[in-house]
């Protein structure tokens, strides 16, 4: 039987390894920060201020891929990912055993902008907001939270919403 696996998704900036964490906790979940599986040049690439293309998240999209495959077949797990565009959600989700979960925080450019530029232990820099923002597609499938709630609140949101989705067993 397959475990569920939780896709926190948004652009930099939202609160995905928070609250990524906070909801890994709650449902004893194993939690991964997609950051922690970029390549160097990824990181190095962002670093100066680039924006990765598609190319660039090619094989770090592959690689959490494969980590949602191998957890999906142990414990279930929780993944905080920018999984910005469609195709990048269909790789991550392809061949899963049963439907990912997903959960979509957002938020003004203000408020993310803001929050970027306070952060000092993050490879990603506030200059690329934009750029992320302009390659966002926003899903059609998943729990869209405002990242203007608390921490707190969202994990209850999104432990409702996982109450009613099919086929997960929390």
């Amino acid at each position: 039987m397959s475990k569920p696996i939780i896709f926190v998704m948004g652009v930099s900036g939202t609160g995905k390894s928070t609250i990524g964490r906070l909801l890994a906790e709650t449902i004893q979940l194993p939690f991964y920060d997609g950051d922690d599986y970029h390549p160097i040049e990824n990181i190095l690439k962002m670093q100066a201020g680039q924006p990765l293309n598609d190319q660039d998240r090619q094989g770090w999209l592959e690689t959490l891929h494969a980590l949602a495959m191998r957890e999906a077949q142990a414990s279930g797990a929780i993944i905080a990912c920018s999984a910005l565009k469609q195709k990048y959600r269909d790789i991550l989700e392809n061949g899963l055993p049963s439907p990912g979960f997903w959960v979509f925080l957002s938020g003004t450019f203000e408020t993310l902008h803001a929050r970027m530029q306070a952060r000092t232990q993050h490879f990603m820099p506030a200059q690329l907001l934009q750029s992320q923002l302009e390659t966002l597609e926003p899903p059609t499938q998943a729990l869209q939270l405002d990242i203007e709630l608390s921490p707190g609140e969202m994990v209850e949101r999104i432990l409702k919403a996982l109450q009613d989705f099919p086929g997960l067993l929390i």
